[in-house]
């Protein structure tokens, strides 16, 4: 398994050959921690239960006897994004893309050359294209051009950090700043605060993880963090006036999304234009917003 990466070190479920396994584990290496799986009902128990990233499939590994288990992953958990890694040519390599292609795995990355083990490191260590972190961190960009590098940092961040993260006293001191000089520049720019900021965040990623069927309101609420389902049902009861169910029911990520910028982005545009919350943004933080190259390749789709 490969070592811890820093605040945004994100976890992958794989299902690979023995020979696979370590490779995957050095390209990975600072920048993703990888759960290896015997099975694939197992990576739907894993599912379940903790947060994931990506889910990495061995194509020399995969036969149609698995069929089953990957369809019902991708449409329990289209949010999670499915990898099929190609590392030889087979006499059934064919036919296994096909076969999951047709299920609905929509990402290669063909390790055959070096070049491959690079491309896969960049997809998960950037955030995935369609994910709702990499959604919200485009929407902020768009909707308060130009601002200040510190704003921006501020804005990732929410949308970034781990999920175990829960408190704005934690934000602060990952962005490099004292708690209290960091709840007082919001004040004094006219703010909501940052409690604020990082509540409707959550949300918004609660939102995205629903849009999972596999996934049950008390598993997201433990996913996120909250003590309890009652403690995340009062929660969006107090920040939207509706129930943990009718929650899941009215809003998709994205639609969150909008009601997050409604709510304090909008508003408050031209004060956080010009908005320094942090000084400057923190070296980790940086270097993934400079990580953004896409290696997406549509597999093969069966006639």
């Amino acid at each position: 398994m490969s070592s811890l990466g820093g605040p945004s070190s994100k976890a992958v479920l794989t299902f690979l050959t023995p020979a696979e396994r370590s490779r995957v584990d050095a390209a990975g290496q600072g920048c993703y921690t990888t759960m290896h799986r015997e099975d694939l009902e197992q990576v739907l128990v894993d599912l379940r239960s903790r947060p994931v990233s990506a889910i990495i499939v061995s194509v020399a590994r995969y036969q149609q006897q698995h069929a089953s288990h990957m369809a019902r992953l991708v449409r329990e958990f289209p949010r999670v994004p499915a990898v099929a890694l190609l590392t030889a040519n087979e006499a059934r390599t064919t036919q296994a893309l096909l076969s999951l292609g047709h299920q609905g795995v929509r990402t290669l990355v063909d390790a055959r050359d070096p070049a491959g083990w690079r491309d896969l490191r960049q997809f998960v260590a950037r955030e995935i294209p369609g994910s709702i972190e990499s959604i919200a961190m485009q929407r902020m960009r768009r909707e308060l051009e130009p601002m200040r590098p510190a704003c921006l940092a501020f804005f990732d961040a929410l949308f970034t950090v781990p999920t175990t993260l829960t408190t704005v006293r934690e934000l602060a001191r990952l962005l490099g700043v004292m708690p209290t000089t960091f709840m007082s520049r919001f004040f004094r720019h006219g703010l909501p605060a940052p409690k604020k900021y990082l509540a409707l965040a959550r949300l918004v990623r609660a939102a995205a993880l629903m849009e999972n069927p596999g996934y049950s309101i008390t598993q997201v609420a433990l996913l996120l963090e909250y003590s309890s389902p009652q403690s995340f049902s009062r929660h969006v009861q107090g920040m939207l006036d509706c129930g943990a169910a009718t929650f899941r029911r009215r809003y998709s990520g994205e639609s969150m999304l909008q009601e997050m910028c409604e709510r304090v982005v909008i508003p408050y545009r031209d004060a956080l234009r010009t908005f320094d919350p942090i000084d400057a943004p923190p070296s980790w933080l940086t270097r993934q917003q400079e990580s953004s190259v896409d290696t997406k390749v549509p597999l093969p789709q069966a006639g």
